[in-house]
Formats: structure tokens, sequence, C-alpha cells
């Protein structure tokens, strides 16, 4: 559990400071296009450096990469800190380290999840996924909520400190935890290719391969359908009450998250994974779509996006555990850090046609009964907010549809069978077959066994689980191209 607490530390800590900078820079002359501008220095970076994350990420160990992430997000916090106490702390400042805060997440997704494998057994990787999936959203509740104290009570200075201390222990989290088969990829013969040049094999692996294709080009289309419909949630709310009924329908989110991620570390997911996230993703859309569109007020509200998150977790859990163990260990940073890039993509594109489309077409027809609401109008009324609950129905109905597309193809509704794990591929059992290999000097003789049984190592599972992987099986795909997944 060590790298599990160091890393959920850390995601409060940082939710604090995201919080206090919105604030801040509100403050500083209440224009909504500040606060947009700084969620755009976090997000670019994360969606563009992803692939050439995922690449350096393979070429170094899993530990160092790791450490790498912490170490960036404590020295740029570290620097805050020291020109907050110097008195020479600017608000164009705080864009400058949100952006490269958000190249460190760029590194810290593809290095956490490639490194998972190397924590807990190949069986365990639902529920270790889950509990970071769980983690997350516990930083969205608890972050918020401790910057809004520290601001209060003691200033920015204060709370950038927290932070500071939660990096710290993320770090001493990573040295401490042992990572069995934890080495860089092997380099291909003949010289090695730039590092520019690897970062797109992630995408490439992806759709060279038939069920990891259909899969994430399904799940590409389900995440802009779910994130068109989640940007339509506070100015809905917020038409239709106030700001507290706004906060008490974000929290449910947050405790949606952490309860998905509670029950799939206590269950562990399906054993028919494609099948199983399929049906998730229709549970997803009638409850956090349609449902929400046919909700009256707060608690329908509430409801509604609770069941979502919940379901979100547990889906994004899954499709996290199919990289984990489809995808050989030595192409999983690029792997990753191409599911990264397809995931963040998406967030702009869907948030830049709600608003309009809200504003300038579903709006307008509600309150007059025109174009599509002359079918929708007795469904939804022709009150404010009526527009945009037209809008979750049809994206619930598209994401619903997409779903069913997903359970028709049997390359995603029986991926296990079509695409056998890697260590299943090589014969192997993916458990203990090299018992004490682990202990030399971090090589094992099958190529990558983070499937061992780590009878010592097990308290230091920070939630992450492991498959195995030999190089037979590495260079036997790696001839048919590489192969990637992406996440919801």
């Amino acid at each position: 559990m060590l790298v599990w607490s160091g890393q959920a530390v850390s995601l409060v800590g940082s939710a604090a400071v995201r919080f206090a900078f919105v604030v801040d820079v509100w403050s500083t002359g209440e224009r909504a296009s500040a606060v947009t501008a700084l969620s755009l220095c976090a997000l670019l970076p994360q969606a563009l450096l992803s692939p050439l994350a995922g690449a350096i990420v393979d070429r170094m160990r899993k530990r160092s990469a790791l450490q790498l992430a912490d170490a960036g997000g404590f020295l740029v916090v570290g620097c805050l800190a020291l020109l907050h106490y110097l008195g020479l702390l600017h608000s164009w400042q705080i864009y400058v380290a949100t952006a490269l805060l958000g190249a460190c997440a760029a590194f810290q997704f593809p290095a956490l999840s490639s490194a998972v494998p190397l924590l807990v057994r190949k069986d365990q990787l639902g529920r270790a996924n889950g509990l970071l999936g769980g983690a997350k959203s516990a930083a969205s509740i608890g972050g918020p909520a401790l910057g809004g104290i520290m601001l209060t009570v003691f200033g920015i200075g204060p709370t950038l400190l927290v932070d500071l201390v939660s990096y710290a222990l993320a770090l001493i989290g990573v040295r401490l935890v042992r990572l069995t088969g934890d080495r860089p990829a092997p380099p291909s013969s003949g010289p090695r290719r730039r590092i520019t040049a690897e970062s797109g094999e992630g995408l490439r692996y992806l759709f060279r391969t038939p069920g990891l294709r259909d899969l994430i080009i399904n799940f590409c289309v389900v995440n802009l359908v779910m994130v068109f419909g989640f940007a339509l949630i506070q100015p809905m709310v917020l038409l239709r009450a106030d700001s507290a009924a706004l906060a008490t329908v974000n929290t449910a989110i947050g405790v949606g998250g952490v309860a998905g991620g509670l029950l799939m570390a206590a269950w562990g997911g399906p054993r028919d994974r494609g099948r199983g996230m399929m049906l998730g993703v229709i549970g997803m859309c009638l409850s956090a779509l349609v449902g929400m569109a046919f909700a009256g007020g707060v608690v329908g509200w509430s409801a509604a996006v609770l069941v979502g998150a919940l379901l979100m977790t547990l889906v994004n859990s899954q499709m996290n555990a199919i990289v984990q163990a489809k995808v050989p260990l030595e192409w999983q940073g690029r792997v990753f850090g191409a599911v990264m890039f397809l995931g963040y993509i998406s967030v702009p594109l869907a948030t830049a046609l709600s608003g309009p489309l809200a504003d300038h077409v579903f709006e307008p027809q509600a309150a007059h009964g025109t174009g599509l609401f002359a079918v929708l109008g007795p469904l939804f009324g022709d009150r404010p907010g009526s527009g945009m609950a037209g809008m979750f129905f049809l994206a619930g109905l598209a994401g619903i549809g997409v779903s069913l597309w997903g359970l028709a193809s049997r390359n995603i509704r029986e991926i296990d069978l079509v695409m056998p794990d890697v260590v299943d591929a090589e014969g192997t059992d993916g458990a203990d077959s090299t018992d004490g290999t682990d202990s030399t000097d971090g090589t094992d003789s099958t190529d990558g066994t983070d499937g061992t049984d780590r009878a010592d190592s097990t308290d230091s599972t920070d939630g992450a689980e492991g498959t195995d992987r030999t190089d037979d099986a590495y260079d036997a795909q790696e001839h048919e191209g590489a192969r990637d997944e992406v996440r919801a």
C-alpha cells in the first residue's frame, strides 16, 4: 500500500493547490476567461505531451519515471512557495506553474499505470486499478475542501507547503516499494530511433491490433459523449437551482467515484471484461445522462451522477486492467501515453461544442417548441434548462447505441478470448514460476515477471496489479505491430 498511499496523499494535495490557484486567479479580476485559461494550461500539456512521455517512460525504469514525475511536481510547487514567501509571486507565474504541473501529470499516468503490473498479480489488476480510481475521486472531494479551509485560514503559502509535503510522501513511497522485474524496454535491433519517433508508436500499436483498435474507437466515442454530457451539468443545475445544489451534485460525483473504487477493490470486476464494460457503459449512459435529463431536482440529479460516477470508475478500472494484461510491459508506457492523449483530446472538443449548442440551438428550440423539441417538448417541457435536458437525453441515447455496437462486436465483447493475455500467450502461469529470481540484481529469468508471488512485497501493493511478460511474447507481438488501449 506504500505507493498507493503516497499517490493518494499527493492527489489530495494537488487538488487543494488547484483549488487555491482558481480562487487566486479569480480574485485578481473575476473573469471567467481567466479560470478557463488556467484549466487549459493544465489540460493541454497533459494531452499533447502524453505520447512523448509514454515513450520516455518505456526507456526508463518505472521507479525512476514515477520519481521523475513526483520530483517535477515537488520542484514546481517548491518554487512557487519560495516566490510567495519572498513576496515575488504574481498571477502569471501561476499559469506557468499550472502548465508545468500538467507536463508532470503527463508522465505520471503512463508511469503509474505501467508500474501496476510490477506490484501485484494479474488477477488483482482490477482491484488495484479500482483503488487508484477511488483515490482520484476521493481527492476530488477532499482536495477542494482542504484547499478552501487552508486558503481561508492560512492563505496560499501554507497550502503550497501542504502540497510540497504530499509530493515528498509520494517520493518516499515510490522509493521504498519493490518493483519486481523493473527495467527499461530492450532496444530494438539496429540503430535506436529518436524519442519523438517512438512517441507515436503507442497509437500505431493500438490501431494495428483488431481487439484493441475496436475497443479504443468505441471508447473514444463514448468518452466524447460522456464529456459532452458532463459539461452541461454545471450550467443546467445553476439555471434550475443554485450554487448549493451544484456543490451537492459535485460531491455526489466524488462519492460515486470513491464507492466505485471500493467496490472494484473488493470485487475485482467481471470475469467477462469486454461484455461487462459495455454493460457498464450502458448503465453510465442511462444514469448520468438519461437519468439526469429526467431528474427534477437536486436529489434526482445527485442520485443520477452518483450511479454514473460509480460505474465510470468500474469501467475505467477494467480498461486499464485490459491494457496491463494484453500489452507487453515494454510497450505499456507508450500505450498508456496514447490512452491519455485520446482521452484528453475529446475534452476541449466536447466542451467547446456543448455550450454554444445549448445557448444557441437547444434552449431556444425548447422555449419555442421548434426543431427537435417538436418531438422532445412533451418529455422535457419549455422551462429554462429544458434544452440542456434534451441534450442529456440525446447524448445518452448516442452512448447506448455505441455500447450496443460494442456488444455486437466479437472483438470487443469477447476480447479476453480474441486477444489472450500476454502471459497466457506464453504458456506461463502468471504467478511464481521463478520464485526467487526477483531478489537478484533486478532482472528475472522471465522478462518482466511482474506477477510473481511477492510474499514479502504484498504490503507495497499500492493498488497496482501484475502480469508476467517474457521476451518471446514481446518479440512475437512486436512483429505484429504495436497495440495499445484507451480508457473511457
